[in-house]
């Protein structure tokens, strides 16, 4: 759906996306102080309020400036699915839309940010026995079987999935095999219409100055006590929301199989390979109109001309 073909509607939601360290939490901040509304978080590793460092979430004091939903809202114990996040930034939007405009929803995680502007499509539910058989393969082969089918059966799906997230590779596998399509052609075909505008703001630089403001972060993340922040979560670290990038790398440290050194350098080689799967699967998007990070008086001009249409 093109901005014309989008409802003519008094509200409007300003969606800031980008690779991880880019600035997006800084931009979206700027945005809503000039606006004067509140910012709802899209970055699915941000949700768990246990997660801070590693995910450098907004600090105490950027919480402070602007009102934020969805932000450290949850328990590394709970279930989530980007099903119920749309559900609750629609609520949220309900709720707030009458007393702010525009809103930002601003973070790295496509998939949850495309079910917000398009919906999600209503895929087959579970099939046990495909779903056991998959979980025998996990458990006999490993990852990386699982990794190896995926890209056989879909390749477009899986030069954007997180490879190593098992539980997103299941789904992806049983969707193909349950269906005989790609899990790729069968999400999210049919564009939802929304009662309110959506802008899509795109934030990229140079990939030397990316791959240093990720380099930079890590650092400062060490700085500010990634290690014990692990440590704290050790007895959670089978859970999915600890399966990602900065806290995997660092239990691999804590059970000694490699230096700290090593944790610190892969944490930034994998943050760069998380940083390009989200540029992939950002570009594919017509819509979002891209900047500088610091392009912020271009940005808020391009907002204005995109709400006056």
């Amino acid at each position: 759906m093109t901005v014309s073909d989008q409802p003519k509607s008094v509200h409007t939601l300003v969606v800031v996306a980008g690779p991880t360290a880019v600035g997006k939490t800084n931009l979206a901040i700027q945005l809503a102080l000039h606006y004067q509304t509140v910012i709802i978080s899209a970055d699915s590793r941000q949700f768990y309020k246990q997660l801070k460092i590693g995910t450098a979430a907004p600090t105490s004091e950027e919480l402070a400036s602007v009102p934020h939903f969805l932000a450290g809202h949850l328990d590394v114990n709970d279930y989530y699915n980007v099903s119920k996040f749309e559900s609750d930034v629609l609520d949220i939007l309900k709720a707030e839309f009458p007393f702010r405009n525009p809103i930002i929803l601003t973070g790295g995680s496509g998939l949850y940010i495309d079910a917000v502007c398009k919906g999600i499509d209503d895929l087959p539910d579970a099939d046990p026995r495909i779903r056991e058989q998959i979980n025998l393969w996990l458990k006999e082969s490993g990852i990386e079987y699982l990794q190896k089918l995926l890209e056989e059966l879909d390749p477009e799906y899986f030069t954007v999935v997180d490879e190593n997230n098992p539980n997103r590779l299941k789904r992806a596998i049983e969707v193909c095999l349950m269906t005989g399509k790609t899990y790729t052609s069968l999400r999210m075909n049919q564009t939802k219409i929304r009662d309110f505008k959506i802008v899509k703001i795109g934030l990229n630089q140079p990939r030397e100055e990316l791959f240093q403001r990720i380099s930079l972060r890590t650092d400062k993340m060490m700085e500010d006590g990634l290690v014990d922040e692990v440590k704290s979560l050790n007895g959670f670290r089978s859970l999915n929301a600890l399966n990602t990038v900065g806290y995997k790398e660092i239990f691999e440290y804590l059970d000694g199989a490699v230096s700290l050194d090593q944790a610190i350098e892969n944490i930034k080689t994998n943050t760069r390979r998380y940083a390009k799967r989200q540029l992939t699967w950002l570009k594919r998007d017509q819509e979002i109109r891209w900047f500088a990070p610091d392009q912020i008086e271009l940005i808020i001009n391009y907002i204005d001309e995109m709400m006056a249409c």
